[in-house]
């Protein structure tokens, strides 16, 4: 296991560079079998079972699979709404109705991301769903998440206060990147649980 995350507290800067490089060392055999664990274990979680409308992304690079889980929930007949980022690192949505409704958008010099082709539903479309399945790239003991802070999700979460919609938050990480603290913000807020490839940890609601 890598000790990253340590009390001392790093500048999260800092934090999300260590994880970051603990990512770029897996091998895509790595991140493939990562991927059914995990989506084998997100699929026994009540809230899932229950969802009628997850909120989630498509997993790139080295990240945690997500594509598994997002076919999955389709074969349940949960209705899937993907990100699409808008220029100002907002968030829109659009449906996920299977591989061929993805297109590969690239963002200026940053990394490119697969996103709904389709009709889009507009940035709100996120409080309609029972469970936002978030990324990120460590959670600590409190629940609160190391997102990598280009700020969409600290939009999304706004905006979900804002409505008044309270779906349950669970972030989507490798078993290394559960620590016992991460640098936090007075916006942020706490995730209700973590799911890796070994399991499922959940965190005391306010």
């Amino acid at each position: 296991m890598n000790h990253v995350g340590r009390p001392a507290e790093p500048d999260k800067q800092t934090l999300r560079q260590e994880f970051l490089t603990v990512r770029n060392r897996l091998t895509a055999d790595d991140v493939r079998k990562a991927a059914t664990a995990l989506a084998g274990r997100a699929l026994g979680l009540p809230e899932l079972a229950r969802a009628r409308t997850v909120a989630a992304y498509v997993s790139v690079d080295s990240e945690p699979g997500t594509l598994a889980l997002l076919d999955a929930l389709r074969e349940r007949g949960v209705r899937v709404l993907l990100p699409a980022l808008l220029p100002d690192n907002d968030l829109d949505w659009g449906a996920y109705t299977g591989e061929g409704s993805l297109q590969r958008v690239r963002h200026g010099g940053r990394m490119a991301l697969f996103e709904p082709a389709g009709e889009q539903l507009g940035p709100d479309a996120v409080a309609g769903a029972d469970v936002v399945l978030l990324p990120g790239l460590a959670v600590d003991a409190r629940g609160m998440r190391l997102g990598r802070g280009g700020g969409s999700y600290d939009r999304v979460l706004a905006r979900l206060e804002r409505a008044g919609a309270h779906p349950t938050l669970v972030v989507l990480l490798y078993d290394w990147e559960v620590v016992e603290q991460v640098p936090s913000e007075a916006h942020d807020r706490p995730v209700r649980a973590v799911v890796t490839p070994s399991g499922v940890r959940r965190f005391p609601s306010d």
